[in-house]
């Protein structure tokens, strides 16, 4: 199985971007942009199994709206920044939560080999003009999860990608994923996470069905 696009540079995720996240977070609506990277080496296609690591007991899922840069990017204002945009994909940016409270930071929690999905295909960004308003969707073992629209998002596409180049230069193939909505499994009274053998499923309108399944490391 392969990646549904070439291995990007980097993949800049952007945490904390829409409100419902950030409420059953219980933190403030950040005022800014809140940046970090998932290592390439986490990818993976549709189809592909997740590793649940030995020691992981809190894996947790987070459907996530990516965009897949064009060309570079540099300094580029919010009216002219779709304009660099090559396809949208779904993204799963799988996170060890035990990890991500100890660090301090996200990285490792989120990068972990396999964390993260992407798929199942790049859809141009011409059969997608308007991003912000695309229901998102996961799904584990079939029971809904997670749900919400494009349109709540706090920072959007445009003032993202006009944002990140205004200090870190985009190149053509890396990936903005643009956040979570409110859902994810840590947050569920009792929390509940990822098990070996569950399937979960990242649906966006108009991209498709992103899936994998679960499978303990032996």
């Amino acid at each position: 199985m392969n990646l549904p696009l070439p291995m990007p540079g980097k993949v800049i995720a952007v945490g904390l971007n829409y409100k419902d996240h950030a409420k059953e977070a219980g933190v403030p609506l950040p005022l800014a942009p809140v940046l970090f990277t998932k290592w390439t080496t986490s990818l993976i296609p549709n189809g592909a199994n997740i590793t649940l690591h030995k020691g992981v007991t809190q894996l947790d899922w987070e459907a996530e709206f990516a965009v897949v840069i064009g060309k570079r990017a540099t300094h580029v204002s919010e009216s002219e920044a779709l304009s660099y945009v090559s396809g949208y994909t779904c993204m799963n940016d799988v996170t060890d939560r035990e990890a991500q409270g100890k660090d301090g930071q996200w990285v490792r929690s989120k990068s972990y080999d396999t964390y993260g999905p992407i798929g199942p295909v790049i859809v141009p960004a011409s059969q997608i003009p308007d991003p912000h308003n695309l229901k998102i969707e996961a799904r584990l073992n079939g029971k809904t999860m997670q749900t919400s629209n494009t349109s709540n998002l706090i920072f959007n596409v445009p003032y993202l990608i006009s944002y990140i180049s205004q200090r870190i230069t985009l190149e053509a193939g890396d990936v903005i994923t643009t956040g979570t909505p409110h859902g994810v499994g840590t947050f569920y009274k009792p929390p509940i996470f990822m098990q070996d053998g569950d399937v979960i499923e990242i649906e966006i309108e108009k991209i498709g069905i992103l899936k994998n399944q679960v499978v303990a490391e032996k």
